[in-house]
């Protein structure tokens, strides 16, 4: 799933890797907002409040909020950077350097809480949108914009287009197509929605606050030892059959 690409890529892929990282991205969001009352997997909320600093001429205390969205750029601009430039090396995944990267950034936070508490709230709000940057800009390169895992907005809205769609199958002839881009929404809506539970309940409940976020890198780590076992199984196999094949031949 984080290694298939263009007509090799299938549903089955998106759906695999859709729900792994909707799942991550609910835990963090509700993370971060119980723990900062702040929302760490998308700007939109964060752009209304810096354009309504600045209106009120508070340019200065809007300044956090430019930061949260700049923080969220950067993590999408860093995130391509790298899969652009390493793309060509044939024997690197290049979409492990994000996701190693995201990784690194939740468990660095986990430290940080336990070493003395959190001195600089927004500066972690910053890492946390980062990191939710490189996984938004990864995560829609390698499903060619199909997948969105870190606010549902726009999720909802093609949701409602989609299954309306539905209703017209005379100018809308791929039904198969249409039921299939539904259930891989709807899928990601569901474990988002999951996500935030489980997040809700790590924080709050077991009071674990934001080593949640161990959570969430323990998940992502996993599927990629997962998915490279996968594969290397998979090639070990092919060419064992390969192998055999010359056998037989002489």
């Amino acid at each position: 799933m984080f290694r298939h690409q263009g007509r090799s890529r299938t549903i089955k892929h998106n759906l695999r890797i859709a729900t792994i990282l909707s799942l991550v991205a609910g835990i963090v969001n509700v993370t971060g907002f119980l723990a900062f009352n702040q929302l760490t997997t998308n700007v939109t909320g964060h752009f209304a409040l810096f354009i309504s600093d600045v209106a009120n001429f508070e340019v200065w205390k809007g300044t956090v909020y430019f930061l949260y969205i700049f923080s969220f750029l950067f993590g999408s601009f860093l995130s391509s950077f790298l899969i652009e430039k390493f793309k060509g090396n044939k024997k690197l995944n290049v979409f492990v350097l994000p996701t190693i990267m995201e990784s690194f950034i939740l468990l660095s936070i986990a430290l940080i809480s336990n070493t003395g508490g959190i001195k600089f709230p927004n500066l972690i709000v910053c890492m946390l949108l980062f990191a939710m940057g490189l996984q938004n800009s990864f995560v829609t390169k390698i499903s060619n914009a199909v997948v969105r895992t870190t606010h549902l907005t726009g999720l909802f809205t093609d949701l409602g287009i989609e299954l309306s769609q539905l209703f017209f199958p005379k100018t809308h002839r791929q039904k198969e197509k249409i039921k299939e881009t539904i259930k891989l929404r709807v899928y990601i809506i569901c474990f988002f929605f999951l996500g935030g539970l489980v997040g809700g309940f790590f924080y709050s409940k077991l009071n674990l606050k934001l080593n949640t976020l161990v959570l969430g890198a323990f998940i992502l780590l996993t599927s990629l030892f997962y998915d490279d076992l996968r594969y290397r199984l998979i090639m070990a196999k092919r060419k064992y059959k390969q192998r055999k094949k010359v056998v037989n031949h002489f």
